[in-house]
């Protein structure tokens, strides 16, 4: 009957499971960001590499 007693005011488990939930969300948020960004920089590297080519092309 001890160990149930025990069991239960143990809340490690809990804050573990807790801790996991934020690391899940931020995980969450970090991808979202990413995936915005993902297509600016992409956008923004084109436009770089075809500025250069461009310029590098006019020297020839």
């Amino acid at each position: 009957m001890k160990f149930i007693n025990k069991l239960r005011r143990n809340e490690e488990g809990a804050t573990a499971i807790e801790y996991g939930l934020i690391a899940a969300l931020i995980a969450v948020a970090a991808i979202t960001a990413m995936q915005s960004l993902g297509g600016e920089l992409t956008t923004t590297f084109n436009t770089v590499s075809s500025a250069m080519s461009t310029a590098n092309n006019a020297n020839v």
